[in-house]
């Protein structure tokens, strides 16, 4: 290791702690710190920001990283790849002013609190202004930087480094039809029964087997944990330091098991990172789109399988035996696929999810362009609800405030929820090719190989390759939408014999 590369990793290692002890003053704002500690908490957050961002823009920074660059280091090296991914984060950090950090850390952390009180009482008039502090401060980010086709593109870059909103677009352009087809096909169809999983389930037990399926799927206890928060999430303070969060839904029981599943997905990712990119910008999943092609693939292709629950579902029965008295693990298998549309997002079955989604980016793309005024977001909402699934939500928490992200301040951030989902299935696909007795083993409940296969072609690599490559080069094309469609059509076409 060159002395240069030496100094540029201890003064980015700083920036990585400092932005790490900001994610567990989050995750603790999230899962235990009584509502009065907001107002200090939102200081704290917004020092610290600070602080990681005179640090990470500091002339040392900057001149390491032009002299790194001159030497012409092989890109396909770890050196090589990290003065590039350094050199991006750096250009970006450098344009925004320290001040506008801690200004939305603060708004950011009102937002959050707002939002938590609004999604408990119904009622987006209490969430209304802090929004619009939120796009406001979006719009404000977008022109700290040179115009880009669509201002979009300046907030999608920081989460999918490489795509376009005009990219996303026709990604989108081309899935949607094909899904509105297959979901009239559903809806044409017999519908399968699901009255057995809204029964009383007990809460603990529920926990306890969400917790026995995550270790079968070799979440690493010892360097995680699952607590309780408003929204499921996953973040990580070090790759030895990766928790996650979940919920109990009295009138959706068992969507505790699918949220368990689904963030350890996230975790378990992250635990698979090379530990040489510790405290660098190489550490963690390369794009958002690839980490949730991680976390849907647990939670879908792997738990709601029909040889998944061949394996779990005894045990399950065992534990609810009154819920699923009389209920046969085919029956349980369509009840958990059954498609339907429905209000919330994250509890959405796979053919109706990712109409969701659009939905969403829509109305983001709507705010960012002024198309949309934050006030009229609740009718909007309903309006393209019907429009999409022919559903109204009855009320806000079941409507626009449903999620998290927008009071956390994450505007485009969104589209990769969809884009996860298209890269799982263009995975699925490579990994049956590769490990030809893939059922059979989840039907044993052995995930050791899948999940090392992950490790090996994914997880290491960290931010070594923008997700566009490392999607190539794992699978031999670009996130595209084909494999997804295969996916739901074989799945869909059994269940609902089309």
């Amino acid at each position: 290791m060159s002395e240069k590369i030496a100094q540029l990793k201890e003064l980015l290692g700083e920036v990585a702690d400092l932005r790490q002890v900001q994610n567990v003053l989050e995750w603790d704002q999230n899962v235990s710190m009584p509502p009065g500690g907001s107002e200090a908490r939102g200081q704290q957050l917004a020092t610290i920001g600070r602080i990681a961002h005179e640090k990470a823009t500091s002339d040392q920074v900057g001149k390491l990283l032009d002299d790194l660059k001159q030497e012409g280091l092989d890109p396909d090296t770890d050196d090589g790849a990290l003065v590039r991914v350094a050199a991006r984060d750096y250009d970006k950090a450098t344009r925004v002013p320290g001040a506008f950090v801690a200004k939305q850390a603060i708004a950011i952390t009102k937002a959050f609190d707002a939002w938590v009180e609004a999604k408990g009482k119904s009622d987006f008039s209490i969430f209304h202004p802090h929004l619009e502090k939120v796009v406001e401060l979006a719009q404000e980010y977008i022109s700290f930087f040179p115009p880009a086709a669509h201002p979009y593109d300046t907030l999608l870059n920081d989460y999918e480094p490489g795509m376009k909103t005009a990219d996303v677009q026709e990604i989108f352009d081309h899935l949607r039809p094909k899904q509105v087809e297959l979901i009239k096909k559903v809806n044409s169809s017999k519908q399968v029964k699901d009255d057995f999983l809204h029964k009383k389930y007990n809460e603990k037990k529920v926990w306890d087997f969400s917790e026995a399926i995550i270790t079968k799927f070799g979440y690493d206890w010892s360097r995680g944990r699952q607590d309780k928060a408003p929204h499921p999430f996953q973040t990580t303070f070090s790759v030895n330091d990766t928790r996650i969060t979940n919920r109990f839904e009295a009138d959706n029981p068992l969507a505790t098991l699918f949220s368990a599943m689904h963030e350890s997905g996230h975790a378990m990712y992250e635990q698979g990172g090379n530990p040489a990119y510790e405290r660098t910008p190489l550490a963690g999943g390369t794009s958002l789109a690839v980490h949730e092609s991680q976390s849907r693939m647990w939670e879908n292709m792997v738990g709601r399988s029909l040889p998944f629950w061949e394996h779990f579902f005894p045990a399950l029965k065992k534990t609810f035996p009154s819920q699923l008295d009389g209920v046969s693990v085919k029956s349980f298998y369509k009840a958990i696929n059954k498609v339907e549309s429905s209000f919330i997002r994250v509890n959405a079955d796979e053919a109706t999810y990712n109409m969701h989604v659009m939905l969403r980016l829509e109305m983001e793309i709507g705010m960012i362009e002024g198309k949309f005024a934050v006030k009229d977001l609740p009718e909007i909402w309903n309006a393209k609800m019907d429009e999409y699934l022919g559903i109204v939500p009855p009320n806000d928490a079941k409507g626009v405030l449903q999620d998290v992200h927008w009071s956390s301040g994450l505007m485009g951030y969104f589209s990769t929820y969809a884009l996860g989902n298209l890269v799982s299935a263009q995975l699925w696909e490579k990994i049956n090719k590769d490990i030809k007795d893939l059922d059979e083993q989840i039907r044993k409940g052995k995930f050791d190989v899948l999940l090392n296969w992950l490790r090996e072609k994914i997880h290491i690599y960290g931010h070594k390759y923008d997700p566009q490559d490392l999607v190539q080069k794992v699978t031999g094309s670009k996130i595209n939408s084909d494999a997804y469609v295969r996916y739901l059509t074989n799945k869909y076409g059994t269940i609902y014999g089309l």
